[in-house]
């Protein structure tokens, strides 16, 4: 059989990913793409600010408007703010506080043993089902998936033999497509069955929603994410992607050689401290009236100390194995070995911060025209409009909200603007707000990977170009 005849047979899905990956590919570069955006949303604020809207924004019990952006006060606001815009950019800081203390860890060698050891005791044909459950509990901890999981993910495929690009779509599957998926409560619960049931009090002012409603829904969600995860990465994306073929230096990867007595030293030695380390931080936050939980004594909240403090712990937790590992190991002979290892993790992150610039500017200039919020409403408001059954609706509302997903990416701001329309409307035709919650997660999660308003899809893009320098955006979303 010739190599043409294999490509004519490929398989649709095939053809249809081959069309994504050129597409996308033929985009700028991210930094130009989000750079372009924000110009185009400058012009569009200025055409829609002209208009009126009906649409009351629920914000403000007001109608909506859109703000130009190109007026005089609007382009002097934005340069006198761009400074801070970018500075306060949450997944900057986010990104590289946790980087500088995985980076001792992985420098030091204490990441490599741990692999070592995981891909020791973890069957290889469930490596995939494993790396996808962590990354979907990741959420736990908001957005440890995205700066932890998803690089781990291909340091570990890549030390079983396998792809390192595979790792990463895996983790990225799990970490933001199952973003809803969770049998571990986390913050967002209580965040959101906060909106559902102010929107419900519309209808019923007495009715109190648990904030854990959905967990039935996400436990199984879980599950199902796995396991789809699991068909798609083994069985659809990894034959595409095993050929692409490496162009970086792997030398400082780990590889599958047995530990030396010293490493294997070194790694308990090490792994005891992260455990006494983490021991320490629950005995902290056991008291009812320790500082690290909210003032109602919730520790999950995201207003608790703790939970706000996920990226200083993820931090410290890293830092400290890997400093013991490393002068226990000998990888590390003096204090500034390891400031080495943080200033060589962050040399490899400089082309994320360029594009974590234009992309705060970007997002910053979409939230203030306006835009998405009336798409927004504009979409419930059609969706009322259109009257359709209760069970129709509960599929629109994923629709929508997939769609909406593409201009507004906080989970929490599109429910405050959906929920006060689309909760009451189907109360009045017996869906429970529990089931609406539900389905808006849905569509919330399935979009995820491909909104441009994703603040660490670049982050992806530069894990996948530590192993393949041509990554693209289109190579990303597959």
């Amino acid at each position: 059989m010739t190599e043409d005849t294999v490509k004519v047979k490929k398989r649709p899905i095939d053809r249809f990913l081959d069309m994504i990956e050129k597409a996308g590919n033929k985009l700028p570069d991210p930094a130009i793409l989000f750079l372009v955006l924000m110009l185009l949303i400058w012009v569009l604020s200025a055409i829609f600010s002209g208009f009126q809207f009906s649409e009351i924004d629920p914000r403000t019990n007001e109608a909506i408007k859109v703000n130009n952006l190109l007026t005089g006060p609007a382009l002097a606001a934005f340069l006198s703010s761009m400074v801070t815009t970018f500075t306060s950019f949450p997944p900057l800081g986010v990104v590289l506080v946790a980087m500088l203390g995985v980076g001792v860890a992985e420098q030091s060698g204490y990441i490599g043993a741990g692999l070592k050891y995981l891909l020791g005791i973890t069957p290889k044909m469930l490596l995939t089902p494993m790396v996808i459950l962590v990354a979907v509990v990741s959420h736990t901890a908001t957005d440890a998936g995205y700066v932890l999981v998803i690089p781990l993910a291909g340091v570990i495929f890549y030390a079983a033999g396998r792809h390192p690009l595979v790792g990463i779509a895996a983790a990225f599957a799990g970490v933001s497509g199952g973003f809803s998926a969770n049998f571990i409560p986390s913050g967002i619960d209580p965040l959101l069955q906060g909106f559902t049931q102010s929107a419900a009090q519309i209808i019923d002012p007495a009715i109190l929603l648990n904030p854990l409603n959905n967990w039935f829904f996400t436990s199984a969600s879980t599950l199902l994410i796995v396991l789809l995860g699991w068909y798609m990465t083994d069985k659809v994306l990894e034959p595409r992607i095993k050929n692409i073929a490496i162009d970086e230096d792997m030398s400082d990867k780990p590889e599958m050689k047995s530990l030396t007595a010293i490493e294997k030293r070194a790694f308990w030695i090490s792994t005891a401290a992260m455990i006494l380390c983490l021991l320490a931080f629950f005995l902290w936050a056991r008291p009812a009236d320790s500082a690290l939980r909210a003032e109602d004594g919730s520790i999950a909240s995201l207003s608790a100390p703790l939970m706000r403090s996920i990226v200083p712990l993820i931090f410290i937790v890293f830092l400290i194995p890997g400093m013991v590992y490393g002068f226990v190991a000998g990888t590390f002979k003096k204090g500034k070995d390891m400031i080495d290892g943080m200033s060589k993790t962050m040399s490899g992150m400089s082309y994320y911060i360029v594009m974590a610039f234009f992309c705060a500017l970007f997002i910053d200039a979409f939230g203030r025209s306006n835009l998405g919020a009336l798409l927004a409403l504009k979409g419930a408001s059609f969706l009322q409009s259109m009257a359709l059954p209760g069970q129709v609706t509960i599929v629109g509302i994923i629709i929508l909200t997939s769609f909406v997903n593409l201009f507004i990416g906080s989970a929490s701001a599109k429910w405050a603007l959906i929920a006060p329309i689309m909760v009451p409307m189907l109360m009045q035709v017996g869906i429970s707000p529990d089931l609406t919650q539900a389905a808006y997660r849905v569509g919330d999660s399935v979009s995820n990977i491909i909104t441009p308003l994703m603040p660490y899809f670049p982050l992806v893009v530069v894990f996948c170009q530590r192993y393949v320098k041509k990554t693209g955006i289109g190579t990303s979303s597959l």
